[in-house]
């Protein structure tokens, strides 16, 4: 019996290898997601790549060039406020909702699940020429203001869908009848037991937010236009004037994003520390 027992603690205790297959996708991944993103910040610093398989030379003109555009410090800062205000707008309409919809009415989470793929089957172009129809009218005629609208509805889905499962994961039901059953209302254990329990959930909704709309183009270039340039409009328009300049404002976006992304992540993690030892 205990040579049976030592035989399946010894056997479960073998690592399972990959197989070969699992290897090779893997790697057909990486080098698929990778090459892009290489050949962007190769192309970024070649001073010429035409002829042969690998850059000719390098230089940093193009960044220079990149940082000395007229509306670089401009449509850098329009594009940090218009991401980081459809991240809040869509806090602060999606959490409650989930919540009031997981807790309250069970019955509607279907119809919010089918509101929530709308989006993605609605082009942009429809999206916005709606919208500048229907809001034209100061102030919101072709205003940002107008433009957050019409970015959180196309962004929702990305902040509803990881806020939905993390406020279905942690029993927000059981959490509400403890948080009232010691005295707070519903406003006190939606901000100090739900949104707490919810945290990695709004992380990734605000990760996913912030990431496309700091990219978003179309919505931008139809419902504002100059009137807002944002950092995706100036690279488009140096696609038509300098390839390597456009490549190089491509790597910036991608590493103001980066930055921004772990930066989000540090404050979450830190107000979910503080939490964690006011408990």
């Amino acid at each position: 019996m205990a040579k049976s027992q030592s035989t399946q603690t010894h056997g479960s205790s073998k690592k399972v290898r990959p197989a070969g297959w699992q290897i090779f996708m893997v790697a057909f991944f990486l080098f698929y997601m990778l090459v892009p993103i290489i050949s962007t910040y190769a192309f970024s610093v070649a001073t010429r790549w035409d002829r042969t398989i690998l850059p000719e030379g390098y230089t940093l003109e193009f960044y220079q060039r990149a940082f000395s555009a007229s509306y670089f410090t401009i449509t850098l800062r329009n594009s940090l406020i218009l991401s980081l205000s459809t991240v809040l707008v869509s806090m602060l309409v999606i959490i409650p909702t989930v919540y009031w919809v997981h807790t309250r009415l069970v019955g509607a989470k279907p119809l919010l699940d089918v509101l929530m793929i709308l989006p993605f089957g609605i082009p942009m172009v429809v999206l916005a020429l709606a919208l500048v129809q229907v809001y034209n009218f100061p102030p919101m005629a072709r205003s940002p203001f107008l433009l957050i609208g019409a970015v959180v509805i196309y962004s929702m889905p990305f902040m509803y869908r990881p806020i939905s499962n993390a406020i279905q994961a942690v029993d927000a039901n059981v959490l509400t009848e403890a948080g009232q059953s010691l005295g707070a209302n519903i406003f006190q254990v939606l901000y100090r037991i739900i949104i707490p329990n919810i945290l990695p959930g709004i992380l990734s909704g605000s990760l996913l937010v912030f990431s496309t709309v700091f990219a978003e183009y179309t919505l931008t270039s139809l419902i504002v236009g100059a009137r807002f340039k944002t950092f995706p409009l100036l690279l488009v328009e140096f696609t038509r004037i300098n390839g390597n300049v456009a490549s190089a404002f491509s790597v910036i976006s991608f590493t103001i994003a980066w930055l921004v992304s772990i930066l989000i992540l540090w404050v979450g993690s830190m107000g979910h520390t503080s939490k964690a030892k006011t408990i």
